[in-house]
């Protein structure tokens, strides 16, 4: 039979009470009782049932996720991916608040963040890029008891308890051995368009493309990277520059958002299926490019997947528990128009949301 905690305030020489305290990290009781507690639980192979211990005593888990808010069609289905999980872990007891913040006001952001603590919340994850100001307040939140996630782009400097998202570096890389094999390896130009470079994913994902790039392909010349701040203005006016004044470029690697207006001026221009063009997530408008052959392949990743992961990270860290971390690594997906997958039912209903 599976040890109790009966058995272990008897193997301990101690209260049931004590046993309690003890598995709850509360305060007034002695270091050394701890420690004969805790080898009391070594020694019976005692594993806590958390699930009924926190029914037992009616805990739930608030957690608080941060996107920012702007028409990013990848943003808004991250945020349905998570309204979806959330609902889901309601019967586990764990309440999602989806927050927005204004995605280039990185003060609003961290006002934000400064007034979850003594809110009820159990962890917090967010998306945003690593700033020093947000540095700060990840920091404040985890002196103030609070786990950190964050997704889909790395804080690795403010302290974060875990990142739930693809290897971003992994993630340039593979763009870079999509580019070069599908440009036959040259010679030939490549335009890389990203948001910002203070964000982590692009940096590293521009950093793992520009390593295979030198190493495997070094005919193709990798052009300085393009940013658009997520202006769809900005975007089109400095790839239409660029394609005007660089008639080597035969390749554009996309980092981040901004695919429609992208694939507008590609299509204005003439340039449809003349380039070889590779972005980052399967949004309903990237499944309607890659159909008419204006982009050639999209890296993604399964936003269910990230979503579930999240739930369970923050939950793991508000217990103090550890990860599988099989169960929490987020694939790297290669799409083309050969393997698409069946849209799925939002977008089939309403084929405008990828127009």
């Amino acid at each position: 039979m599976r040890p109790t905690v009966n058995d272990i305030a008897r193997e301990a020489g101690v209260s049931l009470a004590t046993v309690d305290r003890v598995l709850n990290a509360r305060p007034g009781v002695r270091e050394k009782t701890i420690r004969a507690v805790n080898e009391a639980i070594a020694r019976l192979g005692y594993v806590r049932d958390l699930t009924a211990a926190n029914l037992a005593r009616s805990r739930s888990y608030r957690m608080a996720v941060l996107l920012p808010d702007t028409e990013s069609q990848f943003v808004q289905s991250l945020a349905d991916a998570l309204i979806e999980a959330g609902s889901q872990a309601a019967t586990a007891r764990i309440e999602l608040k989806l927050l927005r913040f204004p995605a280039e006001d990185p003060h609003a952001l961290a006002a934000l963040l400064a007034g979850l603590p003594g809110r009820g919340y159990a962890g917090v994850a967010l998306m945003a890029p690593e700033t020093p100001v947000l540095r700060d307040a990840v920091r404040g939140l985890r002196a103030r008891g609070l786990p950190v996630v964050a997704l889909v782009s790395d804080l690795p400097n403010t302290g974060r308890d875990h990142f739930v998202g693809i290897d971003n570096r992994a993630a340039g890389r593979t763009a870079g051995v999509l580019m070069g094999r599908f440009l036959g390896g040259g010679p030939a130009q490549v335009m890389v368009i990203g948001q910002s470079l203070l964000a982590r994913d692009m940096i590293e994902r521009r950093r793992g493309f520009d390593e295979v790039m030198l190493r495997d392909f070094p005919a193709i010349e990798v052009l300085p990277s393009l940013e658009t701040h997520g202006s769809e203005r900005l975007l089109r006016q400095v790839v239409a520059e660029t394609l005007l004044h660089a008639p080597d470029v035969r390749g554009i690697y996309a980092m981040g958002n901004g695919h429609r207006s992208l694939t507008q001026i590609v299509e204005e221009m003439g340039l449809s299926g003349r380039l070889t063009v590779i972005c980052h997530e399967l949004t309903p408008h990237m499944r309607g490019a890659l159909e008419a052959g204006t982009v050639t392949a999209v890296i993604t990743q399964n936003l269910g997947h990230l979503a579930r992961s999240t739930l369970r990270v923050l939950r793991a860290k508000a217990d103090n528990l550890p990860l599988d971390e099989g169960q929490e690594q987020i694939r790297i997906e290669i799409v083309l128009r050969e393997n698409l997958p069946p849209a799925p039912d939002s977008v089939r209903q309403n084929p405008a949301a990828a127009a």
